[in-house]
């Protein structure tokens, strides 16, 4: 089987010349030099700070935007040895931009550094870095553990397509009853745990360690989805195998790419690139340059952003339990798991950039929204999270509505419950006067549920 080479994806190559062994003392000695680096776990911000920078071609401090499909050799058996494997990007050897692209693959290194992950492939969107990581490792006739809370996308492609087209079957767990989710994994059969960091809708929290720790006993690979808490927690760091990401959400900010990531090993990146076998290959989600380098200008300040989303989250989930609403957000002290991510966290990030307002019901979930948007200006109804603005959308019957009666009560899904991804246009005080005259225009005290 030819695999092609994916090795180290943050050593530093310089731009290859008319021979394939060109240059490779240069290489040697930085792959040496990298290796003796110590790697900055403690803080996302000071890894990506210590990540390779890509300089545009004539030294602008921007890389520049490689936006070739197919790329040339100078040699005829170039082509050959690349595809065998023995040539690839870690040399800055190239084949065609749905296997790599430079300007994809330094979007890759920065993913990798923000996750604290050997290598990091960007792919078209959040549920195809979902569906191809768990397509590569898992087999028709495999079994897969995931959270009852998840996504209604990633529980519609797990409830409902890999048992009709894959023959692979899911059991759902409570995360919180550790002995549940030991009990679910079959050694020698399940393949993968999968859960979210941060569950959405209900901001449950998963205990990262003591999960991979059951896993792993049980020979199971854990795939965590970050999408909800970039820079607040690390699953990477705290032993998951894998960290998917839907770029979408916070790590753009801007609503207005599509994009995904899988973060884990070089092996695994490597093996989803093969040509014969490779899901990431085949299935074909490729990321356009463009797109890449557009997210690469943005991830420099993702940490000022995830600071100001979760302060700003704190502050109004702490004054809305003042008034008696029943909010739920984990910087909480009364959250189920507020000593679990403190305890979790990567220091100074907050804890995270969404709260829930439990209205009880959707009609005073949907009276409570309009409002908002239609009155105060307050935030908008849409669906998705971590743009500038306040977005704010009923669960049970948007992100969720995947999940039948049941499914929403066992994940705690209730049919009201409003979920707001806190922006930070305008001024806190600013915004925060705009909800007070929402609350101030419905009247009703009855409207409100209380705690």
């Amino acid at each position: 089987m030819a695999e092609t080479g994916f090795h180290n994806v943050v050593l530093s190559g310089k731009k290859r010349g008319g021979s394939d062994d060109a240059d490779r003392n240069d290489y040697m000695v930085a792959k040496k030099a990298l290796a003796t680096m110590p790697p900055s776990w403690e803080d996302p911000v000071a890894a990506l700070a210590n990540s390779r920078h890509e300089f545009g071609e004539h030294g602008g401090v921007n890389m520049s935007i490689e936006a070739s499909a197919t790329f040339t050799v100078m040699e005829p058996e170039t082509m050959r040895r690349m595809f065998d494997g023995e040539l690839g990007p870690d040399r800055d050897f190239y084949i065609y931009s749905r296997h790599f692209n430079p300007t994809v693959l330094n979007l890759g290194r920065q993913m990798a550094a923000l996750e604290g992950t050997e290598a990091a492939y960007c792919t078209a969107s959040g549920m195809s870095a979902v569906s191809s990581v768990l397509l590569q490792l898992v087999s028709s006739g495999g079994h897969v553990v995931a959270s009852r809370s998840l996504y209604g996308g990633t529980h519609a492609l797990l409830t409902h397509f890999f048992p009709r087209a894959c023959n692979i079957t899911t059991t759902f767990v409570d995360l919180r009853d550790l002995d549940m989710v030991r009990d679910a994994i079959v050694e020698g059969r399940t393949k993968v745990l999968y859960f979210e960091a941060v569950a959405n809708p209900t901001l449950s929290v998963a205990n990262v360690p003591e999960l991979c720790r059951i896993a792993h006993d049980k020979g199971a690979m854990v795939v965590v989805d970050n999408t909800f808490s970039p820079m607040v927690i690390s699953p990477g760091r705290l032993g998951a195998d894998v960290v998917v990401h839907s770029i979408s959400k916070f790590i753009s900010g801007g609503a207005d790419i599509i994009a995904g990531a899988v973060c884990g090993p070089a092996s695994l990146v490597n093996s989803m690139m093969d040509l014969h076998q490779g899901t990431l290959m085949l299935l074909g989600p490729t990321m356009n340059a463009k797109v890449a380098f557009e997210l690469s200008e943005r991830i420099p300040h993702l940490g000022l952003r995830m600071k100001e989303h979760c302060h700003r989250a704190l502050t109004y989930a702490t004054r809305m339990k003042k008034m008696g609403l029943k909010v739920i957000y984990p910087g909480l002290e009364d959250h189920p798991d507020h000593a679990l991510l403190k305890a979790l966290a990567n220091k100074e990030y907050g804890y995270g950039g969404l709260l829930c307002l439990d209205m009880e019901t959707e009609e005073r979930a949907n009276r409570l929204m309009n409002l908002l948007q239609n009155y105060s200006q307050f935030g908008f109804m849409a669906v998705s999270l971590g743009y500038h603005e306040t977005l704010m959308s009923c669960s049970g019957s948007s992100t969720s509505s995947e999940l039948n009666a049941e499914e929403k009560a066992l994940a705690g899904i209730s049919p009201g419950l409003v979920r707001m991804s806190v922006g930070y246009s305008g001024t806190l005080e600013q915004r925060w006067s705009q909800f007070e005259k929402t609350l101030t225009r419905m009247q009703d005290s009855s409207l409100f549920p209380k705690n």
